[in-house]
């Protein structure tokens, strides 16, 4: 019972909640730059102010990457707001990634 209660202030919709986001990247490859570049540009233009965004190189940090249970990269993973939405690739498809965080509709 105490659960909702700590969540009532969530707002499930995502409308106000800032965007936590974590990249998988491997290194200074080709996909890694533009998935990082593409990523920092959308958020920019459509979430600026409104978004956290970790860049994480597999290579440097494999504790990280085990617990993510990466099945490609590079790896987009939302984690907030809820729920959790994964992409995979350069994220060069600018509407495609909008729709996959659920930014828009």
């Amino acid at each position: 019972m105490s659960e909702p209660a700590e969540r009532a202030d969530v707002n499930l919709t995502g409308k106000n909640q800032p965007y936590i986001l974590r990249l998988f990247i491997t290194g200074a490859s080709l996909h890694s730059v533009r998935a990082v570049s593409n990523i920092k540009h959308i958020c920019e233009t459509h979430i600026p102010g409104r978004y956290s965004l970790e860049i994480i190189d597999v290579h440097q940090q494999k504790e990280l990457a085990k617990s993510a249970q990466l099945i490609a990269l590079p790896l987009l993973i939302k984690d907030s707001p809820w729920p959790e939405r994964r992409l995979i690739g350069d994220l060069s498809d600018t509407e495609k990634v909008l729709k996959g965080l659920g930014i828009i509709g």
